[in-house]
């Protein structure tokens, strides 16, 4: 496991060997707007989605909206800051992680905690990143989707433009 990649899972650290990979995206030739795992198996604590992107629609960020089981999430917030300024807000849309924009490749890292657990809410967090040649972004956002419902089906839809080729994903389960 790459030691830039891993995280604090939860509240207490994981070990290293606590995260199994289940599915891999790469973007082929021509972009593609969506990644989508399904059939998530039940069999974890949590999940992970390590992402390495960028989006086509010539911004200098670009984010990726997260979708569980086909529902777009109810509340997100949001920790941002760009070397210049920070920022903070709150909102009722969907969950989204910022990546790269036109000209770099960003990373994220998504947690989906107790995404098999039908007697919770689900809740999602991320810690991402992009350097725009020296001006970048940093952030940290959290969601909730209020479905008690396990999470099976996890889209990562580009908000504008396309995900372009060699863009990845990689879902990982966290075993408890």
């Amino acid at each position: 496991m790459s030691p830039i990649l891993g995280i604090i899972a939860s509240s207490r650290a994981v070990a290293s060997n606590s995260y199994e990979s289940i599915a891999t995206v790469t973007i082929g030739s021509g972009g593609a707007s969506t990644a989508s795992f399904t059939s998530i198996p039940s069999t974890y604590q949590h999940l992970q989605i390590r992402v390495m992107a960028k989006t086509n629609d010539g911004n200098p960020y670009g984010n990726a909206a997260v979708t569980l089981n086909g529902a777009a999430g109810e509340y997100r917030h949001d920790l941002y800051g760009t070397g210049s300024a920070a920022g903070a807000s709150a909102s009722a849309t969907s969950f989204i992680s910022y990546i790269g924009g036109t000209a770099q490749f960003g990373v994220a890292i998504i947690d989906i905690l107790d995404y098999a657990d039908t007697n919770k809410n689900k809740t999602i967090r991320s810690i991402c990143g992009v350097d725009n040649n020296g001006s970048g972004l940093a952030a940290m956002t959290s969601g909730l989707e209020t479905s008690t419902t396990a999470v099976s089906s996890i889209t990562l839809t580009s908000n504008s433009g396309n995900f372009p080729q060699y863009s990845s994903f990689a879902l990982y389960g966290i075993k408890g």
